[in-house]
């Protein structure tokens, strides 16, 4: 092996750093940036007619800036906030595409859905959250039980 051989994978990160935010991105840079394997962002595309990347010969995927804000808020949605395809479908087009951006630039959690709560700051703290809520609701969906199982 050669100083000069680069991994695809390498090259292709390499060269999406050296770009202008402005840039657009082709699918493996932008796959490579939000983690997520190229087939999601193709599959994305077909559920939330909101993402249109510009498309050149042979189909090839060209990411404006937008997109990728877009992307990166469906994401959010998806992964970190547990909602369905159906619901964040449902929430774009209620909201819009721009109060989904907006909220990313507010803060890491969706801001609309968490009035009255401080918005947690990053990831981890937000999955705690998230599953400190949803053993909440266990609880009193197990008392609701053993209250029926009584009658």
């Amino acid at each position: 092996m050669t100083g000069t051989s680069h991994s695809s994978a390498a090259q292709i990160s390499l060269r999406g750093r050296d770009k202008s935010p402005s840039a657009f991105r082709t699918i493996s840079e932008v796959a490579n940036e939000l983690n997520v394997p190229q087939h999601v962002l193709r599959f994305w595309e077909s559920k939330f007619n909101q993402i249109k990347p510009m498309k050149r010969g042979g189909g090839r995927r060209y990411y404006r800036p937008e997109d990728i804000v877009l992307l990166r808020g469906i994401q959010r949605l998806l992964y970190h906030d547990g909602y369905t395809i159906k619901g964040a479908q449902r929430l774009l087009r209620e909201e819009g595409v721009k109060s989904l951006v907006e909220d990313q630039r507010m803060t890491p959690a969706r801001s609309s859905h968490n009035k009255g709560k401080m918005a947690e700051s990053s990831d981890g703290a937000a999955t705690i959250g998230i599953r400190t809520e949803l053993q909440k609701i266990l609880k009193e969906l197990e008392a609701l039980r053993s209250l029926l199982n009584k009658m």
